[in-house]
């Protein structure tokens, strides 16, 4: 039986023209970026086009991308970064946040005598921004907001401008996790109020293993990962040479085919929405999916009975990929903490289903008539 998937929040398929730029790094031309014959010269040519064509994507200068692992890396350099080297003693973020965020400004707020606030969510899922605003007036020592762009369990997107706006007036710091977002939506970096953002090309049918950190030319951080001079002293370790050149590629054609394929995704999302709400009684989805929400993420509450309680391991014996919540999680069954915050509701279960130009209608067709059966 074939593979229905719906877990692109998670991770997506590597385009096959990402695997075609990728390929000669991965077998001859693999020479080390550091050294100074041709042979590593030329890797160095390939990251440095790669960081050129990532900076003229999103609006950025060259100096301003840095490659990491990942989206975790990025957001834990900045973070660290932003107390250790930028003055933060008040850490202002929300319990949506990704682990990687929530958990390193915890351990900050345990060892490292930060403060740390959470801001009020709304009903939908959304960040109050008028208590946003409550807690910077009120803080007297200088803050780090960590706010994501966009949800990576209910989709829901952050109004970037007026929050770094609010950042500036009360000379805050502004570090946004915009992993789903990046390759996934046209960024304008020169134009938007915020210190750091963060990517990971895993997410828009990259390779995994390759990261993006924006580091606003305004700021000047200490690395965090030390021991070489590679990535202009910011980061030390061999690059992952043909992991950056597919990063490159993939935000080139994400960049390229945006509008084409956010509105064919988009209507897979209103689609599955549609038929869900048909033929299945007291149906709900969490968040603002038809408002500020990604196009990609559907997150839905299903009536909890005992047969739906099983869902996602039905969904997989059924060769069906979703998440219950993030997939970041999966294994440890204790539920999300996003959910949680915004829906503690015991009596349903909750699913996302995340899309990509990869789906189709009759997925979904196939995907709801199961879900009948498991409810």
């Amino acid at each position: 039986m074939q593979r229905i998937y719906f877990d692109n929040a998670a991770t997506t398929s590597l385009d096959a023209q990402v695997m075609e730029v990728m390929m000669p790094y991965l077998t001859d031309k693999f020479g080390n970026p550091s050294s100074i014959y041709s042979y590593g010269r030329e890797s160095r040519m390939a990251i440095e086009t790669a960081r050129k064509s990532v900076a003229k994507i999103l609006n950025a200068h060259p100096a301003e991308i840095f490659f990491t692992s990942g989206g975790t890396e990025s957001s834990n350099t900045a973070i660290n970064a932003a107390v250790r080297d930028l003055g933060c003693r008040h850490i202002i973020t929300s319990a949506l946040e990704h682990h990687a965020t929530l958990h390193t400004v915890e351990h900050l707020h345990k060892s490292s005598e930060v403060a740390l606030s959470f801001v009020n969510i709304l009903p939908d899922g959304h960040i109050d921004l008028k208590d946003l605003e409550r807690l910077l007036a009120g803080s007297e020592q200088k803050c780090l907001v960590t706010l994501m762009h966009a949800n990576n369990e209910i989709g829901n997107m952050l109004d970037i401008h007026s929050t770094g706006g609010l950042c500036k007036l009360y000379g805050a710091i502004f570090h946004s996790d915009t992993v789903q977002t990046v390759g996934h939506f046209p960024f304008d970096l020169r134009n938007t109020p915020v210190h750091f953002i963060t990517g990971a090309g895993h997410k828009f049918h990259g390779p995994k293993g390759a990261g993006l950190l924006y580091i606003n030319e305004n700021v000047k951080i200490q690395p965090y990962i030390l021991g070489g001079s590679q990535e202009r002293n910011m980061r030390a370790g061999t690059e992952n040479l043909y992991g950056i050149v597919g990063f490159a590629k993939a935000l080139e054609l994400a960049n390229a085919n945006y509008k084409v394929e956010s509105g064919y995704i988009m209507d897979l999302k209103l689609y599955m929405m549609d038929t869900l709400k048909k033929q299945i009684k007291n149906v709900s989805f969490n968040g603002d999916p038809l408002g500020r929400s990604l196009y990609t993420v559907l997150s839905v509450s299903f009536p909890k009975t005992e047969k739906s309680e099983m869902i996602l391991f039905n969904l997989d014996i059924h060769h069906i990929c979703a998440s219950g919540g993030s997939a970041c999680t999966s294994g440890v069954e204790q539920g999300s903490h996003v959910i949680r915050a915004i829906n503690s509701n015991p009596n349903q279960v909750t699913v996302r289903f995340s899309f990509s130009k990869h789906n189709t209608k009759e997925e979904i067709n196939i995907v709801v008539d199961k879900l009948k059966d498991f409810i």
